[in-house]
């Protein structure tokens, strides 16, 4: 894989340097650019990055994998050339329709693109002030892996004090994040993951950690009321052996479908089967949102939560930061430090 070029010096207060994605690819294809940094609208709030994570989300969408979904984020290019959308800075500005901000306050947040640079221009209601004792290039991870876990458990999990939790894909971002979420809900925690992670889970609260390479949990006598589905390698039919009756099946990760469809195959099954079983199947679709990120901070700031960082990335490394999560068994989050 070829390097990103060396960053330059920004020298006109009215350009920074980013990270752009001039075509589809892996972490090779991406650039360090000067480009025009971004004024904030009405309502949003402009940033100075101090890092940024990779989120799943920003490798496979870099792909441009499955086709379908060039529709709404570019034919032949990404529509969004500067690629990341967790990160954590310093406001630098708001716009006249923001309130509760000022200049000066530490954050964090998600962006809709353009978090790998050196400034973004963020909606207010995708930030929120950073977490007390947690250093502020660390809070970068929290956005997307935090808030995916706790929509995933609380709100289409409907997760309560006292219930048991199965977390398949439990070494990566989110699922380091929902075990020590759903510890903090009170639940049982089950950890699914390889033998590396196993200590790892451990310390990070899980009950009970199954190691996929020697067990299948699908084959296991134990029922669980939640199962937070982060990898999508099992069918939906072996998951459900393994629920309560009245437990919910929650999928943040179809399950392969091609380069065409990927995983829509798998979410219409998902639908269809909520139509026959008395289970409850959902499908998890994150939806950035100040409150949830004002009730991490606080879970946060409690010792609570904290995210896993396993590697440090200079901006000028994106692209070796993105090969790393695209190549797969990331255990928790790689950041950007900008």
């Amino acid at each position: 894989m070829s390097e990103a070029k060396s960053p330059q010096s920004t020298v006109d207060v009215n350009t920074m340097t980013a990270i752009g994605a001039p075509r589809y690819g892996d972490g090779s294809v991406l650039r360090t650019e000067v480009v025009v940094r971004p004024n904030p609208r009405p309502d949003e709030i402009l940033v100075r990055v101090r890092a940024a994570s990779v989120c799943q989300g920003d490798a496979h969408l870099l792909t441009g994998m499955p086709y379908l979904l060039r529709l709404g984020f570019g034919l032949r290019r990404p529509k969004d050339p500067i690629i990341g959308h967790d990160l954590a800075g310093e406001v630098v500005a708001v716009g006249c329709e923001v309130t509760g901000f000022r200049p000066g306050d530490a954050v964090f947040g998600s962006v809709n693109s353009g978090a790998f640079a050196e400034y973004a221009c963020v909606s207010a209601q995708r930030l929120a002030i950073a977490p007390t004792g947690l250093p502020l290039e660390e809070a970068a991870a929290l956005p997307d892996s935090g808030m995916t876990a706790l929509q995933g458990l609380r709100d289409v999990g409907q997760l309560t004090a006292g219930q048991s939790v199965l977390v398949n894909g439990a070494s990566g971002g989110v699922g380091t994040a929902a075990i020590q979420l759903a510890k903090a809900l009170g639940a049982e925690v089950t950890a699914v993951c390889s033998t590396r992670h196993i200590e790892t889970m451990r310390s990070l609260g899980a009950d009970h950690v199954i190691d996929y390479t020697t067990d299948d949990f699908t084959a296991s006598d134990r029922r669980y009321d939640v199962l937070l589905d982060l990898i999508g390698n099992r069918s939906l039919r072996h998951c459900r052996r393994v629920l309560a009756p009245k437990g919910s099946f929650v999928s943040s990760a179809g399950a392969p479908g091609g380069d065409w469809a990927g995983p829509i195959v798998w979410m219409g099954k998902i639908v269809l089967a909520n139509l026959f079983v008395g289970q409850q199947i959902g499908i998890l679709l994150m939806r950035p949102r100040r409150t949830d990120l004002e009730f991490l901070a606080g879970l946060t700031a409690a010792g609570k939560l904290r995210p896993l960082i396993e590697k440090r990335y200079p901006l000028a490394q994106a692209g070796a930061a993105v090969q790393h999560v695209l190549d797969g068994h990331a255990q928790g989050k790689t950041l950007l430090v900008v």
